[in-house]
């Protein structure tokens, strides 16, 4: 079954648990390791408040608060890894690549620009799954894009997501706090 048949039961199934004047507003789907796949699902209120339920592929709550908060976790940081990858516009880059080639050719360019498409090749559109396999493939792809354009110290990448790990564990909190059930 495809991701999006998937997000269609769930969201049916999210559906069921809004109060009255609430409704689902987003579904993300994220694979925390030992916890199987987690769908984090956002209602919105006619007033304006948010809540949040987690549901497990079957579409029951999930009542584990590790399990809620390393899904809001992972999906979280991989967001912020699709926006920074490749300095965040990789086709933008590859064609300023391709440009750079054709009126430089600068040793070592082929390099980058296949380490470019191997970058964009590994971005999935969305909706994906949040997974640490999709986040180190992100992780490695970044790495090597970096390295073939020279940069040998620090990862740009790497630093980006732990600047966002304030913000990344203040929206699980978040999510926990306005968690629609119980958690243990």
């Amino acid at each position: 079954m495809a991701l999006s048949d998937d997000l269609e039961r769930i969201a049916e199934a999210a559906a069921s648990f809004a109060a009255p004047g609430e409704h689902v507003t987003g579904i993300l789907a994220a694979e925390p390791l030992g916890a199987g796949r987690i769908y984090l699902c956002a209602y919105e209120s006619d007033a304006g408040e948010h809540t949040w339920l987690a549901l497990d592929e079957l579409g029951a709550p999930v009542e584990s608060r590790r399990a809620v908060h390393d899904a809001a976790s992972l999906a979280a940081l991989c967001e912020v890894a699709d926006e920074t990858a490749g300095g965040g516009d990789v086709p933008e880059l590859r064609a300023t690549l391709a440009n750079l080639r054709e009126r430089e050719a600068p040793e070592g360019i082929e390099q980058a620009e296949q380490a470019a498409l191997d970058l964009e090749q590994a971005l999935q559109p969305e909706p994906r799954v949040a997974s640490t396999a999709y986040l180190d493939g992100l992780g490695v792809a970044s790495r090597r894009l970096e390295r073939a354009l020279g940069e040998d110290s620090g990862s740009p990448f790497a630093a980006a997501l732990q600047q966002s790990m304030p913000a990344v564990e203040a929206l699980a909190a978040q999510v926990e706090e306005r968690y629609k059930g119980p958690l243990t």
